[in-house]
């Protein structure tokens, strides 16, 4: 699903007293998804185009905002015959419906981590999901001088949902393809570089 998602684990990052826009670095930032094949194997992948912000407020969790954009058409599940079907119409239909959006609705402290929750937009559907969210909390100096924050998230949801329904009945029963699709993200958010002049 959507790396988009994707983005909105990082609700756990404390900067400043007040709210700083992060952005995403899709270069070590990896929205996955995994689900399953005949009731037997387990098919994963990833979107490898996606930007996403984040603006943190360490004071006020529940005011942070985290917004996502993914290219659907980077889809990735290292098989080039299965990525072209998953762009058809059968699927996602990338020529139809291009980008992935997702925009957070709530934060919220649960346990060690959080709950985000927020609007998904996938193929012409806009529906809520919600990421569980576990991060150290702490800056990371890189070598180069930067910081960094880091975050995972898990979450579910059924592709149905999204009108990704297409299936194909297997003998001895059950389909080929889950409806339930397993999203497991991992990113990595720092202060934008200021714009050159």
């Amino acid at each position: 699903m959507t790396k988009f998602a994707f983005a909105a684990l990082i609700a756990a990052l404390p900067l400043a007293a007040q709210a700083v826009p992060l952005q995403a670095d899709p270069a070590h930032s990896t929205a996955g998804f995994s689900v399953k094949h005949m009731k037997v194997t387990t098919v994963r992948g990833q979107f490898d185009k996606f930007n996403s912000t984040l603006d943190w407020n360490e004071a006020d969790p529940s005011k942070s905002t985290i917004t996502a954009d993914i290219d659907s058409s980077s889809i990735d599940t290292h098989q080039e015959a299965r990525d072209k079907d998953l762009k058809s119409a059968k699927f996602f239909d990338v020529a139809k419906y291009p980008t992935i959006t997702f925009k957070s609705t709530k934060v919220e402290k649960s346990g060690d981590g959080f709950k985000v929750t927020g609007d998904l937009t996938m193929h012409g559907v806009t529906k809520p999901v919600t990421l569980n969210v576990e991060t150290d909390g702490k800056p990371h100096k890189t070598p180069m001088g930067s910081t960094i924050f880091n975050a995972s998230a898990k979450g579910s949801l059924k592709r149905s949902d999204f009108g990704l329904s297409w299936n194909a009945a297997i003998e001895g029963g059950g389909v080929i393809v889950s409806d339930e699709v397993q999203l497991e993200i991992d990113a990595e958010y720092s202060v934008p570089k200021p714009a050159a002049k």
